[in-house]
């Protein structure tokens, strides 16, 4: 990109991360593009629940405005929304359906909706449910910005009418995720919130391994999850990881496991930032298996597949360990070289450019010292 953007984010929220994943996302995507010299604006409806657990209210990459709902939202930042260069909004943002119909009709310039949930938001739609994205909206937003990739980007354009669909995935920050030097605690770990879709996973690939191998050490992290699973001796429980301790936490193990909800097992090619943020740490993954993993690591080299009890244990107690550890590298340098926030403003740069150029939009002069994506392997 030759010139500096003025960028308008709508998202769910910037400033606080409590109970709300897209903070994670948001806060690397804008940090980058404000190192690449563009001008960021985060416009945040302000909630009482977010309001009272913000753990960034005034992040330095960007300025952000709390408005109090629809008419303070119009009548405090038309401008900004009207000058932008790029407007953004995304995926279940209150109202966000009026938002976005708002946007569409002030914008002058390129608007995208940046959907962080996909396969929930083709649910609703199938459902009717239209309270962040409507099929009418969707024809008239010139990107729609995908965390699934793969055929779901075609059904999009071809059943929703999205003149251009593209994925702009989940991505890790490689300074607060990488490899430290500790003995594991753990020879098998998992992370995430109880799901009953995902549970099967679980359980095929942790809990009866772990029935299986007395002497193996294991631990699942998480809230939710229902008092009448059968954890054995050998699994240690953690009812909540702030995420200040999950790089700790994932290289507290010799292997992680990675276990996928269903609806995103059956679209494909939607990872999720555990996946990166473990690869990040260096830690070797064993992953069940959905179409679109293979484009984003190599299987076997970097990252394993297991599908039964029998093979996960085979890998952890039959897999040399340097081949283990050597795994994890690859893994890691495999995130390094695609899957930064780095990567992901330079991708969404490529994606608004020929936009920007064809409406002759013009943006103020744009830092030269900015950032380049990526990070050297290790």
């Amino acid at each position: 990109m030759n010139d500096p953007m003025r960028i308008v984010f709508l998202g769910l929220s910037l400033t606080s991360s409590w109970g709300n994943g897209h903070a994670t996302t948001y806060r690397g995507l804008i940090r980058e593009l404000d190192a690449r010299g563009h001008d960021i604006l985060f416009l945040e409806r302000n909630a009482p629940w977010y309001a009272s657990n913000r753990d960034m209210p005034e992040p330095p990459y960007a300025r952000v405005i709390l408005y109090e709902n629809i008419a303070d939202l119009k009548k405090r930042c038309e401008a900004a929304v009207v000058e932008a260069d790029l407007v953004i909004v995304g995926s279940y943002v209150t109202d966000g359906a009026e938002v976005g119909r708002w946007v569409q009709e002030k914008a002058q310039g390129v608007t995208a909706f940046y959907d962080i949930d996909t396969p929930v938001t083709l649910k609703k739609l199938e459902r009717n449910e239209w309270e962040y994205i409507s099929p009418d909206l969707i024809p008239e937003y010139d990107l729609y910005l995908s965390f699934t990739g793969g055929p779901t980007l075609r059904r999009l354009e071809r059943e929703y009418g999205a003149p251009r669909a593209l994925p702009l995935y989940c991505s890790v920050d490689p300074e607060i995720y990488y490899p430290a030097t500790m003995a594991p605690a753990w020879d098998l770990g998992y992370l995430g919130t109880y799901a009953a879709d995902r549970q099967p996973s679980l359980e095929r690939l942790l809990i009866e391994p772990a029935r299986r191998w007395p002497s193996g050490r294991f631990v699942v992290a998480g809230p939710m999850y229902p008092d009448t699973i059968r954890w054995s001796d050998n699994i240690t429980r953690i009812e909540h990881l702030p995420p200040a301790e999950h790089r700790r936490f994932y290289n507290n193990q010799r292997v992680t496991l990675n276990v996928t909800r269903a609806d995103m097992v059956q679209l494909g090619y939607s990872p999720s930032v555990r996946l990166f943020e473990a690869a990040a740490c260096g830690i070797p993954i064993i992953s069940d298996y959905w179409e679109g993993l293979q484009e984003l690591f190599d299987i076997g080299p970097e990252l394993l597949i297991a599908d039964t009890p029998v093979e996960v244990l085979d890998i952890l107690e039959k897999i040399d360990p340097e081949e283990l550890r050597n795994i994890g590298r690859r893994g890691r340098n495999r995130i390094l070289s695609q899957h930064t926030a780095a990567h992901r403003a330079a991708e969404l740069e490529t994606y608004v450019e020929p936009l920007i150029a064809s409406r002759g939009l013009i943006a103020p002069e744009r830092n030269t010292t900015a950032a380049q994506p990526g990070a050297k392997p290790v």
